[in-house]
C-alpha cells in the first residue's frame, strides 16, 4: 500500500482534522472543515486531504473564485489554506498536495494563484512556492484586501500577505 494518499475531503474527516491540529496546539474548529465540505459539494472549493500511513497528515484547498480581487477579476483560482501537521513535515506532503492542486487547476485554467504571510512563520511556505515557479503578482503587499504604500502603518499579522501566480506551460 502507498504511504501517501491524496484524496477529496469527506464529512467524517472534519472531526479528525480538527482534533489532529488541536493536538499540536492549533485552534482549527470542526465547523471550519464542515464549511469546507459544504463548499466542496457546491463546487466553490476543492479540498485535498493527505493521508500518510493511513493517518491524516495535511490538506490544501483550492478556491475557484478567489477572495483576492486581482485574482478574481482575471479568473485565477487560488490555493488557500495549505497545512501539514508538524509531525509529518519534511516528507514531501506539501509538495504532493501542491502537485495535485496544480494538476487539477491546469485542466481548467492556465494560471493559479497563492498568497502567503510575511512573518518568519511562513518562511518554509515562501521558499516552496518560489522553488515551484510562483512569482509575485507585482502589486506589492496587501492587508485584508487593501494594498499598502509608503508611510502606511499596520499591524503585522496573518492578514499581511504577498500574492504570487504560476502560469502553466501548455
Amino acid at each position: 500500500m502507498e504511504r501517501l494518499i491524496i484524496r477529496d475531503l469527506r464529512i467524517e474527516d472534519c472531526e479528525i482534522i480538527s482534533t489532529a491540529f488541536a493536538e499540536q496546539g492549533w485552534n482549527k474548529p470542526v465547523s471550519q472543515y464542515e464549511s469546507y465540505f459544504t463548499e466542496q459539494k457546491e463546487g466553490v472549493r476543492k479540498i485535498l486531504v493527505a493521508e500518510f500511513d493511513n493517518q491524516f497528515a495535511g490538506y490544501l484547498t483550492i478556491r475557484w473564485k478567489s477572495d483576492y480581487e486581482p485574482f478574481d477579476s482575471k479568473g485565477i483560482p487560488e490555493i488557500v489554506d495549505l497545512n501539514v501537521l508538524i509531525k509529518f513535515r519534511k516528507k514531501g506532503i506539501a509538495a504532493a498536495l501542491m502537485d495535485e492542486a496544480e494538476r487539477i487547476v491546469s485542466e481548467k485554467c492556465d494560471c493559479i494563484g497563492i498568497g502567503f504571510g510575511l512573518t518568519g512563520d511562513y518562511g518554509a511556505a515562501q521558499r516552496i512556492y518560489v522553488k515551484r515557479g510562483y512569482i509575485p503578482d507585482g502589486l506589492g503587499m496587501s492587508k485584508s484586501g487593501r494594498f499598502l504604500t509608503y508611510g502606511d502603518q499596520i499591524t503585522v499579522d496573518d492578514d499581511l500577505a504577498l500574492y504570487l501566480t504560476k502560469t502553466f506551460k501548455k
